[in-house]
């Protein structure tokens, strides 16, 4: 018996509001080393427990009500996710940012600022052509290479090319470039970040 034949394949569910516990804890694992999420939470010690407590807060004000986030892994855990939000959706309201600010400070402490203002910079760049926007997609390290994040985000992309839709996200990562180039995607801007960020790249795939 081969491994591949061994294992079930990666399953994909619609993420639901009892997921946000696990898809968090997963998250905030996977960005532990981010370079983008190092500068936003420098300090190594609570570097996942501030993430997976934001992740927490985008699930929970964002990306759940809109019924785009996603989840799997192989069995009943989960092991990864992609969020994802439909086109028109992809804009931070100000009433979220007025009713996220406690949690927020909570999460992020003395960086809340430096973390908003990233984000900031980076919804000025955003595209204004309707399309899905995978605003987080990550698996947690020890389901990594399992085929999980390449299941994700296929589940998604060959709905977008069933209905004619692009898809949109940011790589904090370069060395995800090439992932997601293999789905088709094509870097568009490299987004100067503010302060000593480190850059992120803008992608961008038309339906196919």
């Amino acid at each position: 018996m081969t491994p591949s034949q061994s294992q079930p394949s990666p399953a994909v569910r619609v993420a639901a509001a009892a997921d946000v516990a696990a898809v968090s804890a997963v998250l905030g694992r996977a960005f532990e080393d981010d370079p983008v999420w190092r500068w936003i939470v420098p300090d190594e010690a609570s570097r996942v427990r501030r993430l997976t407590a934001l992740f927490s807060i985008q699930l929970r004000t964002l990306h759940l009500r809109h019924g785009g986030a996603e989840t799997g892994g192989r069995g009943p855990r989960v092991e990864g996710a992609a969020l994802w939000d439909p086109p028109g959706h992809w804009r931070v309201p100000l009433r979220t940012y007025a009713a996220s600010t406690v949690p927020l400070i909570r999460a992020l402490g003395t960086r809340t600022p430096a973390a908003l203002r990233a984000l900031a910079e980076i919804e000025k760049h955003h595209p204004r052509e309707p399309h899905w926007y995978l605003a987080v997609l990550g698996t947690d390290p020890s389901a990594q290479g399992n085929g999980l994040g390449s299941a994700l985000l296929r589940s998604r992309l060959d709905r977008c090319d069933a209905k004619g839709l692009p898809a949109y996200l940011e790589s904090s990562n370069p060395v995800n470039i090439p992932f997601y180039t293999g789905f088709g995607f094509r870097v568009t801007r490299d987004l100067t970040m503010p302060g000593s960020c480190p850059p992120i790249q803008a992608m961008w795939r038309d339906p196919q």
